[in-house]
């Protein structure tokens, strides 16, 4: 018999990182106006690939925004992943996130995924929440940004209750412009390359047993090889804890390790869907896209408050790739922010010191001008937030 790099590469993630998995949420408490107050966490709708979870903050004074849906991404991470920006969001409302799920755990008879199929399920799941909560900001990070934008503007389309506003943070709406080292790989390798170099078929120990994927294991080489820094930082973080040598608790450090080191397999239609659509052809930023027999228009969303949050330091989305949705969605009268943060990388967007010195401000900033009442001077004018400078 012999065997693939592919099947070794099975073999190595197996014998090295058998004891990784994605830790749960586990968000029991947050300080909230000065006192503890219980988190009940809740899936409250699923498809085979995602489930919805709802975050309610128990006996906190109601104050808006009401609800806001956190669109996680589906590129190689578990959603905990963004425990974090849930944990600090909470302080704003109570949180809705789309958890991913893994695809080596989802029956080949539970048919594919595709990038429509993603749109869609973010469909249902906004329309779920915004029925709940009424007043729903959208925020989504990283991948999530074109299908979140997509599947707001289709929403849109059909006359659906308008979202209270939508925020985009280090999302490839317009990954033509200043491609990352990422972004050049993606788009100087055809589909037939990926599909013969990076697709494996899930093992008969699983559940989703003959599954086309990209495994977790390349994207887990990937990661590491991209960022060796951030993994460093994340041990040194343990080590230092249980030394006590830091005044973070060691558990919160071992969470932080097992959650940006557990990694999940993508369905193969799915991966390779989204380097056609959004690296190949770029059919959202050229106005192509269509989901089924409906067209992508993101004129839809010229009612729609928009702010996009970029970091100077990106290396996996570049320069002006997020800003570029304020094009895409031209308003005369709605509310629009661009922000940039400084010293900024990828990860500091939704986790870290950046994320609660610089980002999360900036973005309550503008639910605040929301709620009174302002408009930017200029649709098209850029509002640089830079963040107070770390020492």
């Amino acid at each position: 018999m012999s065997y693939s790099w592919l099947d070794y590469g099975r073999w190595l993630d197996a014998s090295f990182f058998a004891g990784s998995h994605a830790p749960s949420f586990d968000i029991a408490t947050i300080q909230h106006d000065g006192v503890a107050c219980p988190v009940e966490e809740a899936v409250v709708d699923s498809v085979p690939f995602c489930s919805l979870r709802r975050f309610t903050r128990k006996h906190a004074r109601r104050a808006p925004p009401s609800g806001i849906f956190l669109c996680a991404p589906l590129a190689g991470h578990h959603a905990v992943m963004l425990r974090e920006t849930v944990e600090t969001l909470l302080h704003d409302g109570d949180v809705y996130i789309s958890d991913w799920q893994d695809a080596r755990t989802i029956p080949v008879d539970a048919g594919p995924l595709d990038l429509d199929d993603y749109v869609t399920t973010l469909e249902r799941f906004v329309t779920y929440a915004q029925r709940e909560a009424g007043r729903l900001h959208l925020i989504a990070v990283c991948q999530a940004a074109p299908p979140a934008l997509a599947a707001a503007a289709l929403l849109a389309d059909t006359g659906a209750p308008s979202l209270a506003s939508m925020t985009l943070i280090g999302g490839p709406i317009d990954a033509r412009l200043q491609p990352t080292a990422l972004g050049r790989f993606a788009m100087s390798h055809d589909l037939a390359w990926f599909r013969a170099f990076t697709i494996d078929v899930v093992p008969e120990c699983h559940a989703g047993a003959m599954r086309r994927v990209y495994p977790g294991y390349l994207q887990r080489v990937a990661l590491f090889n991209a960022h060796p820094e951030r993994l460093s930082a994340l041990r040194m973080r343990c080590w230092l804890s249980a030394m006590r040598m830091s005044t973070e608790p060691l558990e919160h450090a071992q969470r932080a390790l097992e959650a940006y080191s557990a990694v999940l397999d993508m369905p193969e239609a799915y991966f390779l869907d989204t380097i056609r659509v959004i690296f190949h052809d770029a059919l959202l930023a050229r106005g192509l896209w269509r989901i089924g027999d409906r067209k992508v228009s993101a004129a839809a969303l010229d009612r729609t408050p928009l702010c996009t949050i970029e970091g100077d330091r990106d290396d996996i989305t570049g320069q002006g790739q997020t800003h570029a949705a304020h094009e895409l969605c031209a308003s005369a009268d709605a509310p629009r922010r661009r922000i940039t943060i400084e010293h900024c990388n990828h990860y500091d967007l939704f986790t870290g010191p950046r994320w609660h010195e610089a980002v999360h401000p900036a973005l309550v900033d503008f639910w605040r001008a929301l709620d009174l009442g302002e408009r930017s001077r200029s649709t098209h004018q850029s509002v640089e937030t830079p963040g107070a400078q770390l020492g």
